[in-house]
């Protein structure tokens, strides 16, 4: 079947940046994440860069780790309006969880925002794992996984069905777009089925080519058994970048952004993806990976689970090792490099098909996204991989999606799984 050839890039903008001690870095403010002009900067120059879109990661609760590193600070909804209100042409993809939301009043206010951005946003479902959102909701656990995706499912279908104004949904402002682009992420069993029945983007982990394509021939097949186009899916792997003008300077920075990670966020980060406490272990031991648990018992996360579990099949590393492969436990592929290297490993796995684009995300926030919007996307438009100007105003034009991809009829009716 054939495919899209043009590459989509996004910038996630995740706070500070994706290391864990990457609001230390010198040349940053270290309070910059919480104010409005660190994201709007952001997107003013994505959309310089003629991104594709701005992506923000968030949770409904508040984690332990603001003693480490900043958290996000605002409601993405209230955020991406101000970004719309401010920009004209990069899309919005903010992070709404399925699991505690309501789907009528979400469908609303997401459609709203897609209005006054005229047709700009993209909502990227997650199913939320972790006990500090269900403790923020009264919850004594987490709801079970497969639970979790039962319930993403019918919320995604309830939220479509009010978009498209199906008899006994709420009215929503029209959007030059048609929707909101459905984005998802999540790589489990669960995750790629509910990629396959709703999503356009995805965006997943992936830390080789091989686990790349694996995982989108598994997304083809689902896409065409819930009687949808494969080529109207794009995967969006997260990639993140350290940038530097000569090999010797990316490798010094990435020195710095290791040893600035604090270590008691690595080793928790690391403890939530795998599963138990490592704060008593030996760093420098192995970690045995006999003990543990198959991915489809794993608690919290599958997808990151998998990854991380991939990486000790792989390199058999010691803890110390393997919190620094992960970046301090930020869990997605991490290259360091000139930008020509980095512009290699992007042409590298879009022109394979292990990957559409990719879900930047860069060291730190904003100096690290100036390297690579500055250096890395004119190497990559020199090359001719990558847009010098936006063609179309909404999101979908910038994706290459149709304007309103064809709907099924769904229940009005919306019952907790749990």
């Amino acid at each position: 079947m054939s495919r899209r050839r043009e590459l989509h890039l996004n910038v996630n903008i995740l706070n500070a940046g994706i290391f864990g001690g990457s609001w230390r870095v010198p040349e940053n403010d270290p309070l910059s994440a919480y104010t409005l002009e660190h994201y709007v900067g952001v997107a003013k120059t994505a959309e310089k860069a003629r991104l594709d879109a701005v992506f923000l990661a968030d949770g409904p609760g508040l984690e332990a780790e603001i003693a480490h590193r900043p958290g996000n600070s605002f409601e993405p909804s209230v955020l991406l309006a101000r970004i719309a209100a401010e920009t004209e042409r990069i899309g919005l993809i903010g992070t709404f969880s399925s699991s505690y939301n309501d789907a009528d009043e979400l469908a609303t206010r997401l459609a709203a925002v897609d209005a006054v951005s005229d047709g700009r946003l993209g909502w990227n479902v997650v199913t939320t794992a972790g006990a500090a959102a269900a403790a923020n909701f009264g919850r004594d656990a987490e709801p079970e996984h497969t639970a979790r995706y039962e319930r993403a499912s019918e919320v995604t279908a309830r939220v479509i069905a009010t978009w498209a104004g199906q008899e006994g949904t709420p009215l929503v402002p029209a959007s030059p777009q048609g929707r909101p682009v459905l984005v998802q992420a999540g790589a489990s069993a669960d995750g790629t089925t509910l990629a396959g029945e709703h999503a356009e983007v995805i965006f997943t982990a992936a830390q080789t080519v091989e686990e790349a394509h694996a995982f989108r021939r598994a997304v083809d097949e689902h896409a065409i058994a819930f009687g949808r186009r494969p080529e109207h899916v794009a995967i969006l792997p997260g990639l993140s970048t350290v940038v530097g003008s000569t090999e010797a300077e990316a490798a010094e920075r990435r020195r710095l952004l290791d040893e600035l990670v604090p270590e008691p966020y690595t080793l928790r980060r690391l403890s939530g993806q795998l599963g138990f406490d490592l704060s008593e272990v030996e760093l420098d031991a192995p970690v045995p990976l006999d003990t543990l648990p198959a991915p489809e018992r794993a608690a919290g996360s599958q997808t990151f689970y998998r990854m991380v579990l991939g990486i000790i099949e792989r390199d058999r590393p010691s803890y110390r090792q393997l919190l620094r492969t992960l970046g301090g436990g930020a869990g997605h592929r991490i290259v360091v490099g000139t930008p020509e290297q980095i512009a290699d490993h992007i042409e590298s796995w879009f022109r394979s098909g292990a990957a559409d684009g990719f879900n930047v995300m860069p060291d730190a926030l904003p100096s690290g996204f100036d390297h690579f919007a500055e250096q890395v996307v004119p190497e990559l438009q020199r090359r001719g991989l990558f847009r010098t100007e936006y063609s179309g105003r909404t999101l979908r034009d910038h994706l290459g999606l149709p304007l309103q991809p064809p709907l099924r009829a769904v229940a009005p009716v919306l019952t907790p799984s749990w």
